[in-house]
């Protein structure tokens, strides 16, 4: 393992923060400044355009292709129900719907053993395939992917009663209240927790992958 990189807070947080910025906010901050200089229309046809970039960028960049073409779906479809309502609120909503969903998708990948965390985190650090099929390694984004999944459908049903109850305006401020800040926080957790985890004395059987031949430690 002596070819993967040291797993310091600088190389993590450089190669995993531009895509959280770009797929978290990127996408948002058109929607809002084409919304106001052209229309619902060119709006939702700028968000969609700057979200099926970062897609292709991130696949470019050896991102997981299934996460990439699942987000490119509901990109695709979030824009041809955004154009038919033509509804800024309808429009706004359905990610709110796909936030509960993602959560609902964490906390069953950790009950399968399969945890969807786990598929995020290779965008922070490149995991070798012998280590992701470890007990230690599906333990720490169990975890993880639970606390993800309990964040999703919080945040999704506070941002549903504000767009229900105070329209966009009250989206748009709980959603910056409960997205970037918290989501930020919750990264920093989730690579913080993983060091430790990785960097502790790990047990042989928490070396060896389920099919029983042992695999060393990354960190």
């Amino acid at each position: 393992m002596t070819d993967l990189p040291e797993p310091t807070w600088t190389m993590l947080l450089a190669r995993g923060l531009p895509t959280f910025a770009l797929e978290g906010l990127l996408p948002v901050l058109v929607f809002y400044v084409a919304l106001h200089a052209g229309g619902l229309a060119a709006a939702i046809a700028a968000s969609t355009a700057a979200a099926g970039g970062v897609v292709v960028w991130q696949h470019r960049r050896g991102s997981n292709i299934t996460l990439a073409a699942l987000t490119g779906v509901f990109i695709a479809v979030q824009a041809l129900v955004g154009l038919a309502a033509h509804s800024a609120t309808v429009y706004l909503a359905q990610p709110v719907v796909a936030g509960a969903c993602w959560g609902v998708a964490f906390l069953v990948s950790a009950a399968i053993g399969r945890p969807l965390a786990g598929a995020f985190a290779r965008a922070w650090y490149p995991f070798p395939a012998s280590f992701r099929a470890t007990r230690a390694y599906r333990r720490e984004f169990a975890l993880q992917s639970v606390v993800w999944g309990v964040y999703g459908i919080a945040a999704a049903g506070l941002r549903l009663a504000a767009l229900l109850t105070s329209g966009v305006g009250g989206l748009v401020v709980v959603s910056f209240a409960v997205g970037a800040p918290l989501q930020i926080a919750l990264v920093l957790w989730c690579l913080w927790h993983a060091r430790q985890a990785f960097t502790q004395p790990v047990a042989a059987a928490d070396r060896a992958p389920a099919g029983g031949t042992r695999a060393a430690s990354v960190w």
